[in-house]
């Protein structure tokens, strides 16, 4: 595996590669990798011949309420699991290197990013596209790995995508649980064991809305009812939203369309916050 920290130089390889033919995979994460970061350059190996991940921790989506120097790291960690999966390049640049100094430009879908996370997190959305704009206008890769934890944001980067005329496929994968059903994510790891038994209690909020899908309930403020009522029997968590929107535009439904609806959530336990979805 080679590793790249400068866009000059992961440039010219990628450059040297295309000449070769060859089709680029990017998966972009903020690094501390697990099991669905995992399962992301599996699914990016199967459509590209080279595959790139990208380990940034991106101030530009941390709010002033929200400590950047907390996020966990461990790049050389990070490697290990990288070359472990097969990974053929690992790209893990600087904060100067992509934002040098004089940076001033921001990328931003006004749309669909601007409910459910957008409300309570306007700075999120906006960091992200700038970011995934930098690494595709750099990098131009065939293919980006998203997933459908983040929900809203994979349904923010490919309007942004399409808007821009980005010439990138993409492709998704769903959402990696435990055992238990919670969803694997940085906060996971750092969770005490009593806090990851409480955090069930997202995902089964969820299924209990889903059951009720599957049974025939096309009426959303009863799902929304039965979801919220399950996660407040959790004195740990508290609820930030629970809302069924259509998984494409992310507006609110009125309806259930089977297939074409989510049930998504965001919670805070103790001081992590938790978000899911699961499709009715």
């Amino acid at each position: 595996m080679e590793v790249y920290e400068r866009i000059k130089d992961i440039k010219e390889k990628v450059d040297a590669l295309r000449k070769e033919g060859k089709t680029i995979g990017l998966v972009s994460t903020m690094g501390y990798l697990h099991e669905g970061h995992l399962r992301l350059f599996d699914e990016a190996k199967k459509k590209a011949d080279i595959v790139i991940v990208a380990v940034f921790v991106n101030p530009k989506q941390f709010g002033p309420n929200e400590t950047l120097a907390k996020y966990p790291k461990d790049l050389e960690g990070d490697k290990k699991k990288c070359e472990a999966r097969g990974i053929d390049i690992l790209f893990a640049p600087s904060v100067e290197e992509i934002y040098p100094k004089g940076f001033s430009t921001s990328v931003a879908e006004d749309e669909l990013s601007k409910d459910l996370c957008g409300k309570s997190r306007p700075y999120y959305f906006k960091g992200v596209t700038t970011l995934i704009a930098v690494y595709l206008n750099a990098i131009k890769p065939d293919g980006l790995c998203l997933g459908q934890r983040d929900a809203q944001l994979t349904a923010v980067v490919t309007k942004m995508i399409k808007d821009l005329q980005f010439d990138v496929k993409l492709c998704e994968i769903p959402i990696v649980r435990d055992e238990h059903g919670v969803v694997y994510s940085s906060s996971y790891f750092l969770m005490t064991d009593a806090q990851r038994n409480d955090a069930r209690k997202v995902y089964e909020a969820l299924e209990a809305g889903k059951k009720m899908a599957d049974q025939g309930m096309r009426n959303v403020d009863r799902i929304i009812a039965e979801a919220t009522h399950k996660l407040r029997q959790s004195l740990r968590l508290r609820v930030i939203y629970v809302s069924v929107v259509d998984k494409v535009t992310m507006k609110p439904l009125r309806e259930v369309v089977p297939g074409q609806t989510l049930l998504m959530t965001a919670v805070w336990l103790d001081e992590y916050r938790l978000i899911d979805n699961i499709i009715l």
